[in-house]
């Protein structure tokens, strides 16, 4: 049975996107293992809404500071000239267009670069907007980092999203245990598939038409 890439590898192969000397966000869940595995000869800067610019790694347990968070409520560490600063300064870098990536989680994106993470919409379902709907309007590329279906093995590859918008055609690049596709102007293409993968596994659970990879270069 085919398992694809696990979240760590899906995080690895996500960070080798990310180019050298950029300024970095990254969301709550899969996404934070990006910051793990930034690839030799790169320095990534990463940024977290809370008021840090410089987040390091996690650190190992006897080394946690009590003092040092990231907005997900997960212990990181401050690299050599860090910057922190208050709440507002931080969402003004973001609205500012200051940062360059962002990589996001979702429960759906549709092939348009739709995006939508923050609610099902359902009669009780708990909210998390959080700084999604500011990351996805003032950051300059937006990565989505998901796994291919949901547990029920619905596909969060969609059509069209069915669940609230974050924002509209805002993702370029996603992520996923079984493939990297793209959002083009012709819907979800494939770019690489996770080793040992078909096409037609991804596409069977892909929610919209999925485009082969294209053709190298000459």
């Amino acid at each position: 049975m085919t398992t694809g890439w696990t979240r760590e590898q899906m995080a690895a192969r996500c960070a080798m996107d990310i180019p050298d000397g950029a300024y970095v966000n990254l969301g709550i869940g899969i996404p934070e293992l990006v910051a793990q595995y930034v690839p030799g000869g790169r320095e990534f800067i990463y940024h977290t809404e809370n008021g840090l610019l410089g987040m390091g790694p996690p650190p190992d347990e006897a080394d946690r500071d009590l003092d040092l968070m990231n907005a997900g409520k997960k212990y990181v560490t401050a690299v050599p000239g860090a910057a922190y600063f208050h709440h507002a300064d931080s969402f003004s870098m973001i609205r500012g267009g200051h940062l360059d990536v962002c990589v996001l989680g979702t429960m759906q994106v549709a092939c348009n670069g739709d995006l939508a993470n923050w609610s099902t919409g359902e009669d009780g379902a708990i909210p998390a907007v959080g700084g999604a709907m500011d990351l996805v309007q003032g950051v300059k590329q937006i990565f989505v980092l998901t796994q291919h279906t949901t547990k029920a093995g619905e596909p969060k590859l969609v059509e069209r999203c069915t669940y609230p918008l974050t924002g509209r055609g805002v993702v370029s690049r996603i992520y996923t245990d079984l493939a990297v596709v793209d959002i083009t102007p012709d819907g979800f293409r494939l770019v690489e598939p996770a080793p040992g993968v078909s096409y037609d596994e991804i596409e069977s659970k892909t929610g919209a038409p999925l485009l082969p990879q294209a053709a190298p270069a000459g």
